[in-house]
């Protein structure tokens, strides 16, 4: 499989490839590995009827990621035309709140999708169609799937969880970044005592800056009862300090962001970045 060493710079595979970038080492130097996706169904050798091509796909993402992720911590850069269309809309300055907002859900609902690929639990059966008995999978209810938003900006980037994942709880985290230290204060932790078991996790933070607030939010998770791999981090922007913290730190966690931004200024924003995603979205 073929894959570039970069530093923290982004080297954009074609449109049928979606990026990956992970963590060979915790201990390593600020590195990272591209590896170009073999996830896209036109990358996937198939004949057949067309629920014969079906399972030869999910087969073949199932082996991929086996071989990709082990216990090194993944960052998903969807190629997706939409998924860049959105992120321009929240980069122009001239965006007003209501649209700001709204672009921000959309693109919330896009990542959304692709990290729950391969990754909800699902129940098997049939059901009676108007027109014969037909075999069907859903999603399994039984199975604890949960969205965790960071206030206040996470809020409009889930905003749509509810309507792609069926059966889902919300737990509400409150955070506050100092501006003068960038460390953050929790102010409201609606977090279970303790997530069930097996549970799958969504945590939502719209700027992934300095890597402080990620941080926190991700080892509070798991003081209550998650591990790495149980948890999927959802973006709009990432930088390289807060990606290089979550790697040390949290082997085998996977995060998805619309776009990786070279660098963080000495206030702790993303440049180019968008601005502050919180003030925004909610026009306060």
């Amino acid at each position: 499989m073929a894959s570039c060493r970069l530093h923290f710079s982004l080297h954009c595979p074609s449109q049928s490839q979606t990026p990956r970038l992970s963590s060979r080492n915790p201990t390593s130097p600020p590195l990272l590995n591209l590896i170009p996706s073999s996830s896209n169904p036109q990358k996937v050798s198939y004949s057949g009827t067309r629920r014969r091509r079906s399972l030869t796909v999910k087969a073949h993402m199932t082996t991929q990621e086996k071989a990709v992720s082990g216990d090194r911590m993944l960052v998903f850069v969807p190629p997706h035309p939409l998924i860049k269309h959105w992120v321009s809309v929240l980069r122009n300055e001239q965006t007003p709140c209501p649209i700001f907002k709204n672009a921000m859900a959309e693109l919330g609902r896009l990542l959304i999708y692709e990290a729950s690929r391969d990754w909800l639990p699902t129940v098997t059966g049939e059901i009676q169609s108007p027109m014969g008995v037909a075999s069907v999978e859903f999603i399994d209810p039984r199975e604890p799937v949960a969205v965790v938003p960071i206030l206040r900006a996470g809020l409009a980037l889930m905003e749509h969880a509810s309507s792609v994942l069926p059966a889902t709880k919300t737990y509400h985290l409150g955070m506050a970044r100092d501006e003068e230290t960038l460390l953050p204060t929790i102010y409201l932790n609606k977090l279970p005592a303790k997530f069930p078991e097996g549970s799958r996790v969504f945590l939502f933070d719209p700027m992934l800056a300095t890597g402080g607030t990620i941080v926190a939010a991700v080892d509070l998770l798991k003081e209550h009862g998650l591990a790495n791999k149980q948890i999927k981090v959802i973006s709009a922007v990432a930088a390289p300090p807060a990606l290089q913290k979550l790697s040390e730190k949290f082997p085998g966690l996977h995060v998805y962001t619309g776009i990786i931004d070279p660098t963080v200024n000495d206030k702790g924003f993303i440049i180019p970045g968008l601005g502050d995603a919180g003030d925004r979205s909610f026009g306060t």
